[in-house]
């Protein structure tokens, strides 16, 4: 079953079944405020998603084992013929005249002479298939409906509080939700804890917007993205009375609005390949960030996607890094397009990808490009020189150049950002290993500060643990209780 990660926001399928109408018209939509009623809502709607989910999972379990069982063959009850009794050859006298070892060395002679000729004349025995005819091997990493636990029920709030029906949750939406909130626990537990001491049971106060000031500030925000929030925060405090509830619902929205703000202003509010035109999308950052493991996550997430893809390995100057990405391609059956002699041309191994993917009508290439410095002016202009080879073959080509950023690395890594900003014409970012560190908010920082959008995230190890962003669950992943 494909599920367009890249277009999840799109298109929503229609629901195959007439389903049961909760009781309430509170119960289909759970509730984003904090009262114990609608909290009740809330859970008996994932409930509800849960069931369903199950149901399905069922249901092609039993699908699968029907197409995987082989088809019975009538049975015949059919008496066989009695068979003759096989009579022993009388082996042929030996001729006179010879001593009893001749004798015994020429039947010898015989025999195996004899047996040489039934050979030849059977027919060669047909090797025997192998198991299942070599059946594609499992996806380990494919999601499975585990318990009704707090990650699943937080998971089917947050699609819910999107617009989300019963029929439209999938399986992998709640697996990666999950996945992202489990990943940010770092980040949160330095943030959130100290959020909640900080606000307190009484109204918002100029002391307490202090207090977040430096919250914000060792979380990574930015003194942009801070300065904003508590500006937008001291102006509601100068209109009205804020409780703890309605300054946290009131700071997401401020945390959201910086996160949207550089992708409205890109004009594509989810980054995907487009159909019927060739997609080169280049990886660019600093070595260490987890480019080449991204630039694999995003390969296989195209493939499930339903998008063909290709891989240029143009990091041809790091040891092994050939070899790393052929292994992501053979994980994800993806063309890998190298060059095995020692420290290639990248920019000759960009035109021979681009060349085979115009020939295959391939929708999607990703390009590996070396780890560099912002301050090392050659490298850059070896990025350079691959962004002109693919302008010149490929001038129809939608083109993207993604900077991969280490979470963990915090205000350096808004530095890089500001540097490939400036010399590599950087159309958005991919924030990595977010499940390592408690820098998430380095996040808000790229957006308000370099100004980028932020196009993927990664909160894992795992070949799933890279999905497209979305604000709104970035969020509330930062900021879930």
């Amino acid at each position: 079953m494909v599920y367009d990660w890249f277009n999840r926001g799109e298109t929503s399928q229609p629901p195959e079944e007439p389903q049961q109408q909760p009781e309430s018209a509170e119960a289909a939509q759970p509730a984003q405020a904090a009262s114990g009623d609608v909290d009740q809502d809330a859970l008996e709607w994932a409930r509800q998603a849960y069931a369903r989910l199950k149901a399905q999972q069922e249901a092609d379990k039993q699908a699968a084992a029907a197409q995987a069982a082989p088809p019975e063959a009538p049975t015949l009850e059919l008496t066989p013929p009695p068979e003759p009794e096989l009579q022993p050859e009388p082996e042929p006298a030996p001729p006179a005249g010879l001593s009893l070892l001749e004798q015994a060395a020429a039947q010898r002679a015989q025999r195996q002479q004899e047996q040489l000729e039934r050979a030849i004349e059977a027919p060669p025995k047909q090797p025997e298939p192998e198991a299942a005819a070599a059946a594609p091997e499992p996806d380990e990493a494919a999601p499975s409906l585990g318990a009704f636990d707090e990650d699943f029920t937080w998971s089917a709030e947050v699609l819910a509080a999107q617009g989300r029906q019963l029929d439209q949750i999938s399986l992998e939406e709640i697996d990666w939700l999950g996945r992202l909130r489990r990943g940010m626990e770092k980040t949160r537990q330095g943030f959130v804890t100290q959020l909640l001491d900080t606000l307190g049971d009484d109204p918002l106060t100029p002391e307490v917007l202090d207090d977040l000031e430096s919250l914000l500030l060792r979380a990574d925000v930015g003194v942009k993205a801070t300065d904003q929030v508590l500006e937008a925060l001291r102006k509601r405090l100068n209109e009205e009375v804020v409780d703890p509830a309605e300054g946290i619902r009131f700071l997401k929205e401020q945390l959201k609005g910086l996160l949207d703000e550089p992708i409205r202003s890109s004009g594509t509010s989810l980054l995907a390949p487009e159909r019927g035109r060739l997609n080169v999308w280049l990886m660019v950052g600093v070595n260490g960030v987890g480019k080449t493991t991204t630039l694999g996550k995003l390969a296989n997430l195209a493939i499930r996607s339903g998008y063909s893809c290709l891989i240029a390995a143009a990091d041809t100057f790091r040891a092994a890094a050939v070899q790393q990405v052929q292994v992501w391609g053979e994980r994800s059956g993806v063309t890998v397009v190298s060059n095995p002699s020692a420290n290639a041309d990248p920019a000759a191994v960009v035109y021979d990808a681009i060349g085979a993917a115009q020939a295959k009508g391939t929708d999607l290439v990703l390009v590996d490009t070396a780890g560099r410095l912002q301050t090392k002016h050659n490298l850059m202009e070896e990025l350079s020189k691959v962004r002109r080879i693919v302008d010149k073959l490929a001038p129809d080509a939608v083109v993207q150049s993604l900077l991969v950023l280490d979470a963990s690395q915090g205000q350096n890594g808004l530095k890089q950002a500001m540097a490939f900003a400036q010399a590599a014409g950087l159309t958005g970012v991919v924030l990595t290993k977010l499940d390592g560190s408690s820098r998430g908010g380095v996040a808000l920082a790229v957006s308000s500060e370099a100004g980028l959008p932020i196009r993927f995230i990664g909160a894992g190890e795992g070949i799933r643990d890279l999905r497209p962003f979305n604000s709104f669950e970035f969020v509330e992943a930062l900021l879930a209780k």
